[in-house]
């Protein structure tokens, strides 16, 4: 039954425009959705949360307030906000240097980020810059992430073999460390990893409709417990978790001096980058199975608002979760309000098994986050951008080895450069084209030189070229370098007729290249023509005086008007010897008469 609205839930109405689903049979489902999703967050919150370098209940104070926050106030009615890997991976990456992972200095730089993060990404959403996630190219958020899932497993491996590696040792000096050592394995941690991979594979596979991670997590859990309490490890103890204080997410208000706030900003821009490129995509991603339109500002607000509140109620940078957010929507979700649901019934859990809780082994949360980063390394796209373009392959590729050798941010920063002078580059080399009608063509079409079936000959006066793209200061030193040469290779083709209908953009030095180029072939004794030019480009070429120099008889609507008017300008004596004759208007110039080339008149 919907609950009926009044004058006075217009307004919540139009702010949770999801509510007008609500009904008893949305609210079974969605509170069914949120148990399995605080099941699924219990595991991944401890360890993503040893993961940034903070305790364990960090990362279940994540999965609450923001969560709830998230849910409300975004756009998609299935993402789950809370903690991430890669969220967690590149807050440890940024932090560490500048304090001990798991200080109370450590812990309020980290809440201080979250809230510069909310506040980035509030004011991204509020002033409706959305489209600037579209600059994050696939390729670098690939490249990222499948470097963020190398960083987790190789970061993962101390705990896995039970090894006290320092604090502060990087990813590849853990691998070191481990090679340096191999006396001092804990064969106990291993022996936990090793089940909790086994069991959490074999669960995921015979029970995929079940929570396989806690399944395996358990499995590990209980093989530990066994051995600290019978030392059948060897005498190794198997390092846990420890105390988890409270489930409830305490208020506040980080202690960070007004100092390092410019450092932190640099920290907290490369974050919210990272933060906004993985919630898009998984909103965008969970959107494709579910039908709904996602609307990026909104989905920036809310995730902004959700990090403001998350750095105040204890809990560091969240985002979309596409581990909880796919579940969610396959165990049948309906509205926000099963994210609600999950953040209330977390608490509820954590509460009533804390102690239990604490006992969880730190070698099954590395074997959990080394499935998790086996899962993020997605090596069928990578073989497919390889296939599909050299150039997306190599900001993939240097993206990742970016990722694993500097600072993360710097990592995502060095990738979306490196998409935007791709793209640049590419935009910078528009398509000159030759043309010529095709006389194997019954419809003779003007064609390309280099998509003929066989070579034919060009009019020796009158030059034909398609030009594809826009025409602006990055582009005119090509463009003006092929007008060049295609003038220095046939000199007598003196007039020159431009097919701009694919010419979409022209700025000040676009229009002073045409300039130019007018100047040059009237110098030489021809002239220059344009067929359909857009709106916007004789818009320009008005206000920049070239379209009064070019004058309005130069400027065609047809191609047959254009070829009527020009073969009319050509020398006479030189179309009297011509044998080419590929134009039907050849016929009416004095000489030998049209050859056959000239059957028909090209198509318009």
């Amino acid at each position: 039954m919907t609950v009926p609205a009044n004058g006075h839930d217009h307004g919540l109405r139009r702010l949770f425009r999801w509510s007008q689903r609500v009904s008893a049979a949305t609210l079974r489902a969605d509170l069914i959705a949120g148990l399995l999703g605080a099941v699924l967050v219990l595991p991944q919150g401890v360890a993503f949360a040893t993961l940034a370098g903070l305790p364990p209940q960090y990362g279940i104070y994540t999965a609450v307030v923001p969560c709830i926050v998230a849910a409300l106030f975004g756009s998609s009615w299935h993402v789950m906000s809370g903690p991430t890997n890669a969220n967690s991976l590149a807050l440890f990456a940024m932090l560490s240097p500048i304090a001990l992972a798991g200080s109370p200095a450590y812990i309020s730089l980290a809440l201080g980020v979250t809230i510069l993060v909310g506040v980035l990404q509030l004011a991204v959403g509020t002033l409706r810059l959305g489209s600037l996630a579209n600059f994050i190219s696939p390729s670098v958020l690939l490249g990222f992430t499948c470097g963020a899932a190398t960083l987790i497993g190789l970061y993962a491996l101390k705990d896995l073999f039970g090894l006290a590696v320092p604090t502060g040792t990087s990813a590849f000096g853990v691998v070191r460390f481990l090679f340096g050592n191999l006396d001092e394995i804990n064969w106990g941690a291993v022996t936990v990893g090793a089940v909790t991979l086994v069991a959490t594979l074999l669960c995921k596979r015979l029970w995929r409709r079940l929570p396989f991670m806690l399944l395996g997590l358990l499995a590990g859990y209980g093989v530990a417990l066994l051995l600290n309490t019978t030392g059948w490890g060897g005498g190794h103890h198997v390092n846990v978790v420890g105390p988890i204080p409270s489930a409830i997410p305490p208020f506040h208000v980080p202690d960070i001096s007004w100092r390092a706030v410019p450092d932190l900003l640099g920290i907290a821009s490369a974050l919210t980058i990272v933060a906004l490129g993985q919630s898009i995509s998984i909103a965008k991603a969970v959107a494709l199975r579910s039908g709904q339109h996602i609307d990026a500002n909104r989905e920036f607000i809310g995730q902004g608002l959700s990090n403001i509140a998350g750095g105040l109620f204890s809990g560091y940078i969240s985002c979309g979760s596409l581990n909880r957010s796919v579940p969610n929507f396959e165990g049948g979700a309906r509205t926000p309000l099963a994210a609600v649901f999950s953040a209330l019934l977390l608490v509820a859990l954590v509460s009533v098994s804390a102690p239990l809780l604490a006992q969880i082994p730190l070698a099954a949360i590395a074997a959990m986050l080394m499935l998790v980063a086996w899962g993020l390394f997605d090596f069928g796209r990578f073989r497919r951008i390889a296939s599909l373009s050299r150039t997306e392959f190599a900001i993939a590729v240097g993206t990742f080895a970016a990722t694993l050798v500097i600072r993360l941010e710097m990592a995502v920063l060095l990738g979306t450069i490196l998409s935007l002078v791709a793209y640049l580059y590419r935009t910078s080399r528009p398509a000159v084209r030759s043309l010529v009608p095709d006389a194997d063509d019954p419809g003779r079409r003007f064609t390309p030189l280099d998509e003929l079936q066989r070579p034919q000959p060009e009019c020796p006066q009158l030059k034909l070229l398609r030009m594809e793209g826009a025409i602006y200061f990055g582009a005119v030193q090509y463009v003006t370098d092929r007008l060049h040469w295609l003038r220095t290779v046939n000199a007598s083709q003196t007039h020159l007729l431009a097919m701009t209908k694919s010419m979409n953009f022209i700025d000040l030095a676009g229009a002073e290249m045409w300039e130019s180029e007018l100047a040059e072939r009237r110098a030489a004794g021809g002239d220059l023509y344009f067929h359909r030019p857009r709106t916007q480009v004789l818009q320009t070429w008005e206000q920049t005086g070239f379209g009064a120099k070019l004058g309005p008889d130069h400027v065609f609507s047809t191609k047959r008007q254009a070829l009527h008017t020009i073969i009319g300008q050509l020398s006479p004596e030189i179309c009297a010897q011509c044998s080419v004759r590929i134009f039907e208007e050849c016929a009416q110039r004095p000489g030998t008469g049209p050859s056959a080339h000239a059957t028909g008149s090209p198509q318009v």
